[in-house]
């Protein structure tokens, strides 16, 4: 069991808002075009369960999840689409990562880059800031929907590595090859889950204040809304009077 981080409860009450306006949906059908290259079919294709378990979480329609496929696999037209890898630096020096899906790729590159300039941050080469995460398989429940000792007695012999209380939430930490081991437990116990992907998880956490703490923060939510970005990851904090003060 380990201690939660501030913003960790921001970005998932966020993200909670999120998936009410629908928006979710467009990041999560490209995901499964995405991961279904790789095959169709959810039970032999990890990536693409990960992403059909996502779709389902946010109650999309089957026939939706279907056509993702289709188009991922090339029975439909309209799969192509690049993924793209971006690390860089905020303000006060926090690490970030984000991971764009794309039709356009040098429209996204130069956009991108201009968020990250314009708002006191820069982006930096491939590797330059990967090494501060440990990808991971990271599963996100509300407090209401179990226990710690009921997570931990369901969890921790399916290979879960960590239980952290983000306050308003469970996180869950595994390795990646444990993360549909602790999935399926989830499921059979009908523990109903906010999220679950695997995830660039930070080693340590930096804790920015007064205007670092703000302006990361808005950087890090415009990188978030642009349309062909599927997720950012930052190793940034934040004190409780920021959290207070920007809430």
């Amino acid at each position: 069991m380990s201690g939660h981080s501030k913003w960790a409860t921001i970005k998932h009450k966020k993200a909670a808002t999120d998936a009410k306006r629908g928006k979710v949906f467009t990041r999560i059908i490209k995901e499964i075009m995405i991961a279904a290259r790789s095959g169709g079919d959810p039970d032999s294709n990890a990536r693409l369960r990960t992403a059909v378990t996502a779709a389902k979480a946010v109650s999309m329609p089957s026939d939706n999840i279907k056509k993702a496929i289709m188009r991922g696999t090339g029975e439909l037209e309209g799969g192509q689409i690049d993924e793209i890898t971006f690390e860089g630096y905020g303000p006060g020096g926090a690490a970030v990562i984000v991971n764009v899906a794309t039709d356009n790729r040098n429209r996204t590159v130069s956009e991108l880059r201009h968020m990250f300039s314009k708002n006191g941050g820069n982006l930096g080469e491939p590797g330059s800031v990967a090494w501060m995460f440990d990808r991971k398989s990271q599963i996100f429940i509300e407090k209401d929907q179990a226990t710690e000792e009921k997570l931990m007695d369901l969890l921790l012999d399916a290979g879960a590595d960590d239980i952290r209380d983000n306050e308003e939430n469970w996180e869950i930490l595994s390795a990646p090859e444990n993360h549909h081991v602790v999935l399926d437990v989830l499921e059979k116990a009908g523990i109903p889950m906010e999220s679950a992907e695997i995830a660039m998880v930070p080693k340590n956490l930096l804790t920015l204040e007064g205007k670092n703490a703000s302006g990361m923060l808005r950087m890090y939510e415009l990188i978030e809304e642009h349309e062909d970005v599927q997720s950012v990851y930052s190793n940034f904090d934040m004190d409780e009077k920021d959290v207070e003060a920007l809430a």
